[in-house]
Formats: C-alpha cells, structure tokens, sequence
C-alpha cells in the first residue's frame, strides 16, 4: 500500500460528465440541459407532494366523511374458546397473564387485552388481563376460575 496504488472505495465517487451551466463554451451552456420554458426550467423548483400538473389532486377529490375519536382505546380481543385451546394444547394450565398471551401470539406486547364471552371454557383458570365482558366474566367464574383486571 502507498500513495500510488490509493483509489476511492467502489461507488463513493460518480462522475456526472460536463458541469453544465457554464457558458457556450462548456457546451452545456444556455438552457444548461433543462429544456426550454416551464416551472422544471426554474432555479428552485420543487415539486410538491401529490402535485398532479394543477390537475385536482387525488387526496383533494376523494371524498371525506367520518371522525376518528384520538381519545379512542383499543383493545385486542381474545376469546374464550382460544384460551381453551391453550389448555387443550397443554400451552396453559391454571393461569393466563397478558404475558402468556403475547408469547403464543395472541396479543402484542403492547396491546390493551379484553377477555371477550365468545365460545366456552370449561377449564378452572386464573386470568388477569385489563378488561373483561360480562359474559365471559360469569363463564369464568361458572368454570371454577377467577378474573383479576390489571
């Protein structure tokens, strides 16, 4: 290695041929490859986003309707019959935490957990996650088991 043999890394370095703008001579002088006339010719031109040519831009022709709530909570749904299908699959055996949820897929670990009533338990399960309906509550607590709230 010495100075003779050192060149750019691959890549780093494009040539971008004739530096235009610089006069006839250059031979990129005049329009300096831009063409002629029209905004694209301008110094500063920038186009903005969804700009469609002054033609009525999509997002301003799509019609628009509705609220969206940002106080909204979400929650992820389980129901009852996946949590006896833990217990069917021997995943499960007394008790279900949000974190036995996320780890078979059935929440993220982000996620609001609500217990909702549908299909049947008939396992004896301790379940603490952050809300529950009221039938699937009762099926719970039918089943022998207990529902804690975070």
């Amino acid at each position: 290695m010495n100075l003779s043999n050192l060149k750019p890394a691959g890549g780093s370095v494009s040539n971008s041929g004739k530096r235009v703008g610089r006069g006839q001579g250059s031979g990129k002088g005049g329009t300096a490859t831009r063409g002629h006339k029209g905004a694209k010719s301008r110094s500063g031109y920038s186009k903005k986003i969804g700009f469609e040519g002054g033609q009525m831009p999509l997002q301003r022709r799509v019609p628009k309707f509705g609220f969206t709530n940002i106080n909204r909570v979400a929650y992820k749904g389980v129901n009852l019959d996946k949590l006896q299908e833990l217990v069917d699959n021997k995943i499960v055996t007394d008790t279900v935490t949000v974190e036995t949820l996320v780890e078979n897929g059935l929440a993220k670990r982000k996620d609001l957990v609500k217990i909702l009533g549908g299909g049947e338990l008939k396992a004896s399960l301790k379940v603490s996650v952050h809300k529950f309906t009221a039938s699937a509550k009762a099926a719970i607590e039918a089943a022998g088991g207990e529902a804690i709230n975070l």
